[in-house]
């Protein structure tokens, strides 16, 4: 399924349709992931190693105060940040788009996260979707907006449900 970005992968041919995901792929993610700064990780295809999809997980916090009010009042005040998951960038091959390819990606990312929650705390799933588009596939599977931001979250909780 998928595996960590390395140097086998093939990132040359990979386009989304938007600069920014290609641009972080192509000339970024190899940087960051030696900095620790996220992990990517790829669906690629078997033989050619051309990359079909990727997404990143890196650590996150959110302010105590963007989340809603009936969340807000089930955590501690005394935590000023809220430790969770950035789901930074999910984005798929327009080769590869329209065959549920990001739906498998987002739910292996939410499982991936979910495991790693057990070991270091992690309330909810972050993402900042890129435009409209983003945020309408995010809605699909649950994430809540945050107010105040463009951001969405999905509570750790609710993967718990689905993943044991």
């Amino acid at each position: 399924m998928t595996e960590l970005l390395d140097k086998k992968h093939n990132r040359n041919n990979f386009d989304c349709g938007k600069e920014l995901l290609n641009s972080y792929l192509k000339n970024q993610a190899g940087q960051d992931i030696k900095r620790k700064l996220s992990a990517c990780f790829v669906l690629a295809e078997r033989g050619t190693n051309n990359i079909q999809g990727y997404y990143t997980l890196s650590n996150n916090s959110i302010s105590l105060s963007s989340f809603p009010e009936q969340i807000k009042k089930k955590l501690p005040k005394s935590y000023v940040y809220i430790p969770t998951t950035l789901l930074g960038r999910l984005a798929i091959d327009k080769n590869c788009q329209g065959k549920g390819l990001g739906k498998i990606l987002l739910i292996d990312a939410l499982k991936r996260s979910y495991e790693i929650s057990k070991e270091i705390g992690s309330f909810a799933i972050v993402v900042d979707p890129i435009d409209k588009g983003a945020e309408l596939f995010y809605e699909k599977y649950d994430f809540i907006k945050l107010p105040d931001s463009g951001k969405m979250f999905l509570a750790t909780k609710t993967l718990k449900e689905l993943f044991d």
